[in-house]
């Protein structure tokens, strides 16, 4: 089979089919894995959140131009820790900064995001706060914090440090 004809048949399919694909998939994943041990104890769900580039034949994909001569897309994912399963996959331009993967996601209270640098964006992660999640990171060079108010530090739960910057 030709690449042309494979990428041809996909461009006439809707996006939501590789959606609801991708549900039952994570849906049948989580159930077989279930009751594996993982080797933690973990309280709260962990979930890591990154983001990956995938290169593309441009000539094959010439709406995902990324530099002049390649294509790329950009794939933000977030997975729970303990299984690494996937939670959340988005796809988009490969230009798309990685922060931008923020906004597809649904925070959960309760939970805990590992995310790099390259997610740090304040108005952003301040939804985290609203939904009762938290999320750990290292700062970008030249960020100055101030530290507003903080609670007791427990065995079982760090309490919520209100941070602003300034």
């Amino acid at each position: 089979m030709a690449h042309s004809t494979l990428a041809d048949a996909n461009s006439a399919r809707d996006w939501r089919i590789y959606a609801d694909l991708a549900q039952t998939l994570i849906t049948r994943a989580r159930r077989l894995y279930a009751d594996e041990p993982i080797g933690v104890e973990l309280e709260q769900t962990v979930y890591a959140l990154d983001s990956t580039t995938i290169d593309l034949c441009l000539s094959l994909f010439p709406w995902a131009r990324f530099r002049s001569t390649k294509a790329a897309i950009q794939a933000p994912h977030a997975a729970g820790f303990a299984r690494a399963d996937p939670t959340m996959i988005s796809i988009s331009d490969g230009k798309q900064a990685d922060v931008r993967g923020l906004d597809e996601l649904i925070p959960e209270p309760g939970a805990f995001y590992v995310i790099d640098r390259g997610y740090v964006d304040f108005q952003r992660l301040y939804r985290f706060v609203l939904a009762g999640a938290f999320f750990v990171t290292r700062t970008k060079a030249g960020v100055q914090l101030n530290r507003l108010e903080s609670g007791r530090w427990t065995k079982a739960r760090v309490s919520a440090v209100i941070i602003s910057c300034g």
